[in-house]
């Protein structure tokens, strides 16, 4: 059985009402078959085979860039905060020093969203471990990406000082204020919604932490643009928009990570503000991720990212969507959706160990067949194990 802080309020009870948040029963092995103990070591055993496998760099190998802190980083430190163990505390902090002090505010190639996995990764791991030095390599980062947000006065402008050409203020008659460039080099145009769904969730992130303002007027307009500007007639988020005409990306372009860091920052924002009506959109925009993505089939294990022999980016887009359920799960006041996320987390959780398991090893292709160890199957798992030991009680 689930359980978790049921405190009715009216606001919530209206949305459950508008918003089908019901179990589909064609979901395989929704409930929970594992005590907390069993899931706790499952975890730690699957970071334990990655967890030496660092580069000099400060990666970990077969996994890249991003890939190390979007996952491993991440998942490593959101254990030790969930179990309240300092475990992986030297790794986390001194792989996320290493690369800082290497790499100006996390930005080793050019693009904006690999710089905020990593202070993302920071943030959860300040949250983890209380390191103030963690804490600033996200505000850092923050302030280094902020300019990259297009403000309201830019939009109506046309123009920005980040860019070499006009930028479109408005497309489809809604304003592009609030978007987050992806590279911060000047010419390209690529405004898209991991970027700037990253920008939101750190920036709430921050506003939760500093009471200051600037994040959460950040947060705000992230949100809002993501939500108005980007996201299709079934709430499922899209992925990019060409600042200098307006032109999209393919319909098809539908990833887990994109409806993810919309659900992870728009949750912490509501939080923050006390305004419902973030929770609502929230819920709109989750319900549609778990019951309606394109990422799952029928019986809701996800498919997205199952890549056996090779490595790729999209292996690790659902880490982060999970990890963005678990986020909500643990702070939820709705009954009927900490009971949807619960099932769903638990159709990913069960699929992983009885599908895609050898050992404490694990295929990217979640629904199977199980597989040897790759460094991109093992760091896409971890964050499905980690979430586990919250969210599958």
């Amino acid at each position: 059985m689930v359980t978790f802080r049921v405190l009715a309020v009216f606001a919530f009870s209206a949305v459950a009402c508008a918003q089908d948040l019901g179990v589909p029963t064609s979901w395989r092995e929704f409930s929970n078959k594992y005590s907390l103990a069993d899931r706790q070591a499952k975890a730690k055993a699957a970071i334990d085979v990655i967890a030496p496998k660092t580069t000099s760099d400060g990666e970990f190998q077969d996994v890249g860039y991003w890939g190390s802190a979007a996952t491993v980083y991440s998942a490593m430190a959101n254990y030790d905060h969930f179990v309240k163990t300092t475990a992986y505390k030297s790794t986390v902090v001194n792989g996320l020093n290493k690369v800082f002090g290497e790499f100006a505010h996390f930005d080793q190639f050019g693009y904006n969203d690999d710089a905020l996995w990593w202070a993302t990764a920071s943030y959860y791991a300040y949250r983890a471990y209380g390191d103030t030095n963690l804490l600033q390599h996200a505000i850092d980062t923050w302030n280094a990406v902020l300019p990259y947000q297009i403000t309201s006065a830019q939009a109506s402008s046309g123009s920005t000082p980040v860019k070499n050409y006009a930028i479109k203020g408005s497309c489809s008659g809604v304003t592009n204020a609030g978007a987050v460039f992806w590279r911060p080099t000047t010419g390209d145009d690529n405004m898209n919604s991991v970027t700037t769904g990253l920008f939101l969730t750190l920036s709430a992130y921050l506003a939760k932490q500093t009471g200051q303002s600037q994040y959460t007027n950040a947060a705000i307009a992230a949100s809002n643009w993501i939500r108005n500007a980007n996201t299709n007639a079934n709430n499922i988020v899209l992925d990019t928009i060409h600042a200098k005409d307006c032109s999209r990306s393919a319909s098809s372009w539908l990833f887990t990570y994109n409806s993810g860091k919309y659900i992870e920052g728009t949750n912490v924002l509501a939080s923050v503000t006390g305004d419902s009506s973030w929770t609502t959109k929230m819920i709109q925009v989750a319900a549609a991720a778990m019951k309606n993505g394109p990422w799952q089939g029928s019986n809701g294990v996800i498919t997205e990212g199952a890549s056996p022999n090779v490595a790729n980016d999209g292996v690790y887009f659902k880490s982060s969507y999970v990890r963005a359920l678990n986020e909500v799960f643990m702070t939820t006041n709705n009954a009927a959706l900490g009971t949807l996320i619960h099932s769903y987390l638990v159709v990913q959780y069960n699929a992983i160990l009885e599908l895609a398991a050898n050992g404490s090893t694990y295929s990217s292709a979640w629904a199977g067949p199980p597989q040897g160890y790759t460094g991109w199957g093992q760091a896409a798992a971890l964050d499905n194990l980690v979430s586990a030991i919250t969210s599958t009680t």
